[in-house]
């Protein structure tokens, strides 16, 4: 989206020079009013008339005057009005005096942080999960972060009036980020499942996704955030889990098919030793073995193989004979 954003190119005045100007004019025009009362209580009534309504009058213009006078700080910036009119934004960093009948608001370029607490959605099979982000942000553009979004009266102030101070224009903004970061995560997570749990096919996850799925909901989240002006820094998947109510019926499944895979490893290299045997056998004419006793050997290793327990041996002593 085009930005609107450009620099205040107003009057600006260092603002300690208007600050040595301003107590300079709040001197003379308490000068001129003690002068006026003294003068009033003489024969120059007259004159001490003229003298007080001037000085009565340059001290409101120096009362005006002082309302010019502002500070910025580093990543600070002030976005300024002329009459319901943008102005521009003024960021330069130090102390500073412009034109007092500019409206001026204060807004933080500083990096935020935003820890969302986890929420449930559905992924891609269906299955309900627990998934949670963290992200920074921070402002961009200061023309839509305060006139494209309403984050002035979404601001915290008493009822009636229009929250412009930092903090609850930031925290407006927060409240909109916390918004749409839920409504992207929601849409990122629905697209894939949560674990490949038979391991047969090769598709992205949320489990196994990792930087690629970190990166789609960054992308997200900034289609989204553009139009108030802010910049996601970096967002990352910090929680994920099945929800409470299957949580546990998949943790059996997953012990299943654990339980599964490892027998057939099992099973693999137990045919794998029982073949090597049957071959060192016959290779180097150890013993001869027909088919049946091959049979019963095959069986015998397989279940001392592939058996849970240990195997109790039973010694063969040969027949006696009378």
């Amino acid at each position: 989206m085009e930005t609107k954003e450009f620099n205040f190119n107003g009057m600006v005045l260092n603002g300690f020079l208007m600050l040595f100007v301003n107590f300079a004019v709040l001197a003379l025009s308490i000068y001129g009013i003690v002068s006026s009362i003294i003068m009033l209580d003489g024969s120059n009534g007259a004159q001490g008339g003229w003298l007080l309504g001037g000085s009565i009058l340059l001290l409101i213009v120096n009362i005006i005057m002082w309302c010019g006078l502002m500070q910025l700080e580093p990543n600070e910036a002030r976005v300024t009005t002329w009459f319901g009119k943008y102005g521009g934004t003024f960021s330069e960093t130090g102390f500073y005096w412009i034109n007092p009948f500019y409206g001026t608001k204060k807004v933080s370029l500083r990096a935020r942080n935003l820890d969302a607490e986890p929420i449930k959605v559905n992924d891609k099979t269906g299955n309900p999960v627990m998934i949670g982000l963290v992200l920074v942000w921070k402002l961009k553009d200061t023309y839509k972060a305060l006139f494209e979004v309403d984050s002035q009266t979404m601001a915290n102030a008493p009822q009636g009036q229009i929250g412009t101070d930092v903090r609850s224009i930031m925290n407006a903004l927060e409240n909109f980020v916390r918004v749409q970061s839920d409504a992207a995560l929601r849409q990122v997570a629905g697209q894939y499942a949560y674990d490949d749990e038979d391991n047969r096919t090769n598709e992205l996850t949320l489990r196994s996704g990792g930087e690629e799925i970190n990166d789609q909901l960054e992308q997200k989240l900034n289609e989204r955030l553009a139009l108030a002006g802010i910049e996601v820094v970096e967002a990352r998947i910090n929680y994920l889990a099945y929800a409470p109510e299957i949580a546990a019926v998949m943790l059996r499944r997953q012990q299943a098919s654990a339980i599964i895979t490892a027998r057939e490893k099992i099973v693999e290299g137990a045919v794998s030793m029982v073949k090597m045997a049957l071959d060192k056998l016959s290779t180097e004419e150890i013993v001869e073995l027909d088919d049946d006793k091959k049979a019963a050997m095959v069986s015998n290793l397989l279940v001392v193989l592939c058996g849970d327990d240990s195997a109790q041996p039973v010694v063969n002593t040969g027949t006696l004979n009378h």
